[in-house]
């Protein structure tokens, strides 16, 4: 997948002939899970090279949808995603992006759909394929979601042209305001999740590990969301732990774009520095990146 490009005419065009920016969450997106979008029916997802875009990069966007991150959730999926996607697209250091969405639940609180996947796409199909998700709430009585399943998904179940043919990794965010997961994916877990297989326990950090391999993965904590308000020091000591200066804080999801923009920017070798520096609101990059710069500071 991953051929057509988008443009922000298009998306203009798009919002302007659907009245999305008006539409209530009901309206903007589904109220079931779409079989296309259901991680069960998952074989592989394919981020590949075309005549379109010959030099594809990856990018999956992995937002916690459940009901301790209230309101933000379909803020973020409805007014800041589309945004970022402009950002992405049109002005991204990395070449021909690819964009993949996933809304992550809790597997372990027996959600009803843990995981939705849509496909990678070039173009205005994302945005499509972002309103059939189902913004679930519930989420368990645990610390943490499925943050895991992502990064279980990505290394397990995607095949990607960037890495195969040019040894380039392509980039993965999770979004959430809950603490790192910490319980294990069991056998029983996977298989509800991406149906009948041969599988064997993985541990939240080998999931990890797994999608690394593929893929440079960050996570940012988004500290507007209930959990975050209840105890915020929790949350950043375990997304610390786990995963040390790729983890970054946001206080404001509207700078969501932002961040995630230049955090690909950053990656791809430009000055972190710099790339605050030229910002239109580098106070707030510089508290997202708090913990590299502390990094940079001691050494």
């Amino acid at each position: 997948m991953g051929s057509g490009r988008w443009t922000s005419d298009s998306f203009t065009t798009y919002a302007a002939s659907s009245g999305y920016r008006s539409m209530s969450r009901d309206q903007v997106f589904s109220k079931s899970v779409q079989a296309e979008l259901a991680s069960e029916s998952i074989t592989v997802r394919e981020s590949r090279d075309s005549a379109d875009s010959p030099n594809s990069t990856p990018i999956i966007l992995a937002l916690d949808v459940t009901g301790s991150m209230g309101e933000y959730a379909e803020l973020i999926a409805k007014e800041e995603l589309p945004k970022l996607l402009n950002s992405i697209l049109e002005n991204s250091p990395v070449a021909d992006p690819h964009l993949m969405f996933m809304a992550i639940d809790d597997v372990h609180a027996y959600s009803r759909q843990p995981l939705q996947v849509s496909q990678f796409e070039a173009d205005i199909r994302i945005l499509e394929q972002l309103r059939k998700i189902v913004l679930v709430g519930g989420g368990g009585g645990n610390k943490s979601e499925s943050y895991d399943l992502a990064w279980y998904c990505a290394g397990a179940k995607t095949t990607i042209d960037s890495y195969v043919k040019r040894g380039e990794k392509g980039f993965l965010f999770t979004f959430g305001d809950e603490e790192a997961p910490y319980e294990t994916l069991t056998e029983d877990n996977l298989k509800s999740v991406f149906g009948a297989g041969q599988y064997a326990s993985v541990q939240p950090g080998e999931a990890l590990e797994m999608a690394r391999k593929m893929y440079n993965v960050f996570h940012i904590v988004i500290e507007e969301g209930g959990y975050c308000r209840r105890d915020l020091k929790a949350v950043r000591k375990t997304w610390t732990d786990m995963m040390g200066n790729n983890v970054l804080f946001l206080k404001d999801f509207r700078n969501l774009s932002e961040l995630v923009t230049s955090t690909v920017r950053i990656a791809k070798g430009e000055s972190m520095t710099d790339v605050i520096a030229a910002s239109s609101n580098p106070k707030a990059l510089e508290y997202a990146y708090e913990n590299a710069l502390k990094h940079m500071e001691a050494a």
